[in-house]
């Protein structure tokens, strides 16, 4: 048996993960998923201190409170950040380390870092304006029809706060530890780009794919889990 924690992407909340949890309880595993402050049923809490740091403690709280060792810390989109944060701070906790469709940090990195100036002058200017990051329309995530409909309804602003805030950590502490990313390539998301590049050029890296948008825990649960399981049952040490 494992624990695995799931963290969602921005904008999104523990929510996003319904249609996954069925498959890995039925096949024994324990699964607790993480709501960040300001997003999610925690958005009456967002505000212009939420950022990054929160989001790690968010996840951080949840490792110590439920005291879970050697669990698979899964983080999607945004969340390769907080999942690399939580990491650092609780490397002997963490078993592996699975990036689904995330962000690949380098120490000092930020989330805007990975985007193109032209994003980045846009949600910035965004923050300025709003203190937050609306939502993007499904469709970006390659959501149609009553997926779509669904995750429209349950998706909050994401605090500003995040955007910028770098992440600073040990590049050895991290790729000490088994990391498997996996890629949704269709259609693949172009924030994203940057990270795809990335696990195929480090070594230690597991590159897994699924044919499917970037909400794969939406739109491809069954492969998700499929890839999640074989990460739980690979030997440990084995990326």
């Amino acid at each position: 048996m494992s624990d695995f924690v799931l963290v969602h992407g921005a904008w999104h909340g523990a929510w996003c993960w319904k249609r996954v949890l069925p498959g890995l309880w039925a096949a024994g595993h324990r699964a607790f998923t993480v709501s960040l402050t300001g997003v999610g049923e925690r958005a009456h809490l967002a505000g212009p201190g939420v950022g990054l740091s929160t989001h790690i403690e968010d996840v951080v709280a949840v490792i110590e409170a439920e005291e879970l060792q050697h669990c698979i810390l899964v983080g999607h989109s945004y969340a390769g950040m907080v999942i690399t944060g939580a990491a650092q701070r609780l490397a002997a906790r963490i078993g592996q380390l699975v990036y689904v469709d995330a962000s690949v940090p380098l120490p000092g990195e930020a989330w805007s870092s990975a985007h193109a100036p032209e994003t980045q002058a846009q949600r910035r200017a965004t923050i300025a304006a709003l203190g937050h990051l609306p939502p993007s329309p499904p469709d970006v995530f390659g959501l149609q029809a009553e997926d779509a409909e669904w995750v429209s309804r349950h998706l909050t602003p994401q605090p500003g706060g995040c955007y910028d805030e770098p992440l600073h950590f040990d590049a050895n502490r991290i790729a000490a530890l088994p990391r498997s990313f996996i890629d949704c390539t269709d259609p693949a998301l172009p924030t994203i780009d940057r990270a795809r590049r990335r696990v195929r050029e480090q070594p230690g890296w597991q590159v897994l794919e699924i044919p499917t948008g970037h909400d794969a825990m939406i739109s491809a649960p069954q492969a998700l889990v499929r890839h999640l399981l074989a990460v739980a049952d690979a030997p440990r040490g084995v990326r």
